[in-house]
């Protein structure tokens, strides 16, 4: 299986682009794959610009319209096809950069 993951951002990085970059190093480190990061001026939240996470290609929208959560990048990998037991312990691994963004955020 290939994965290709990519991060709009803007520099330097904010909360949801932050986010995003945790949960592509958690798809990195769970796939082992590396992730590309895309710094850009345009804001385009979940497209062209920041902040945006990419699976294979396709920006992932998120069910909330607002803030990427794990559940919709396990949703979009499995519609594009990876098999859940490829996905095992990867909702965890992605729960933990979004603890840790609401954690900060109190």
């Amino acid at each position: 299986m290939t994965l290709k993951v990519k991060v709009i951002s803007q520099q330097p990085p904010g909360g949801r682009c932050n986010l995003y970059a945790a949960y592509a190093d958690a798809l990195a480190r769970h796939f082992r794959i590396s992730v590309e990061t895309e710094y850009s001026v345009e804001r385009g939240a979940h497209g062209d610009g920041f902040p945006s996470l990419w699976l294979n290609g396709v920006a992932i929208q998120p069910e909330d319209g607002a803030i990427i959560m794990p559940l919709d990048i396990l949703a979009t990998l499995s519609a594009q096809g990876v098999p859940s037991d490829a996905m095992l312990g990867l909702g965890e691994a992605l729960e933990t950069p979004l603890e840790r963004i609401l954690g900060n955020s109190l």
